[in-house]
């Protein structure tokens, strides 16, 4: 188990990719692994958009980047060549909840792999417009559903296994 604390631990958000395609076996694996995430009252409500055709990712990221406010030519998501979005539907009370721990264990089995990882938000804006309810239905996924986030992958463009020093009187005991 001190595998998975040093995974926990050693976790860090990537914001820089190669362009190298994962392949679609270690891609499963995550989403697996997303799937096993705990959810309220175990309803298991979330679901998960895998992309990795670039021109659906494209899109994806023009609206993200349009939402976000950014100019021309930024991408928010920062080159990673797979996106995996998470959504939930919208009538459950713990959505953002469990589309968190979802996203949390997409994270961490990215990166036990050996594969880069960020959070993306702004999935909630984009799902809301004309284009994002457009992909919805073609992918026949109901409207009841709405973006949580986004979990990016892709190999990193560099090692960086710096620690931000943790904040200190962040924790406090009742024994």
């Amino acid at each position: 188990m001190d595998n998975l604390i040093d995974l926990i631990i050693t976790r860090r958000s990537v914001r820089e990719f190669k362009p190298d395609m994962l392949p679609q076996k270690d891609i499963e694996k995550i989403i697996n692994a997303g799937l096993y995430a705990a959810s309220g009252m175990n309803r298991q409500e979330t679901i998960i958009i895998a992309v990795s055709d670039k021109k659906t990712r494209d899109e994806l990221m023009e609206m993200n980047r349009k939402i976000g406010g950014w100019e021309g030519g930024f991408d928010p998501f920062y080159g990673a060549p797979v996106v995996l979005v998470v959504l939930a539907k919208k009538s459950n009370p713990t959505k953002v909840y469990d589309g968190s721990l979802v996203i949390g264990n997409l994270m961490l089995a990215a990166h036990s792999l050996g594969i880069g990882s960020c959070w993306i938000h702004r999935a909630k804006e984009e799902f809301e417009c004309e284009e994002g309810k457009y992909i919805l239905k073609s992918l026949n996924i109901p409207d009841e559903y709405e973006g949580i986030g986004h979990c990016i992958l892709g190999y990193p463009l560099k090692s960086d296994s710096s620690m931000t020093p943790r904040k200190k009187n962040r924790v406090y005991f009742v024994n």
